[in-house]
C-alpha cells in the first residue's frame, strides 16, 4: 500500500534565523535565576560544625537576625 514511504525518516525542519533569535531572546528573558545564597546562612554554616544545628534551628536563627 504505502511502499517506499518511510514513516521514520526525518524531515527537513529548519527555523529561520529570525525565529531562532526570537527564541533565544525569550529563553534569556524567562530563564529562572539562581537564588543568591543568604550570607547569614553561609556564615552560620562556616562558624558552627556540621550537625550542631538542625535545618529548622538555622531557619529560626535567621528569622531572629532578620527582625
Amino acid at each position: 500500500m504505502n511502499a517506499g514511504i518511510n514513516p521514520y525518516s526525518t524531515r527537513g525542519l529548519s527555523a529561520s534565523s529570525e525565529a531562532r533569535q526570537i527564541m533565544a531572546d525569550w529563553l534569556r528573558l524567562t530563564r529562572v535565576a539562581k537564588p543568591e545564597p543568604d550570607a547569614r546562612m553561609t556564615m552560620l554554616l562556616q562558624r558552627y560544625p556540621h550537625g550542631l544545628f538542625s535545618e529548622a534551628e538555622l531557619q529560626e536563627l535567621l528569622a531572629i537576625f532578620k527582625d
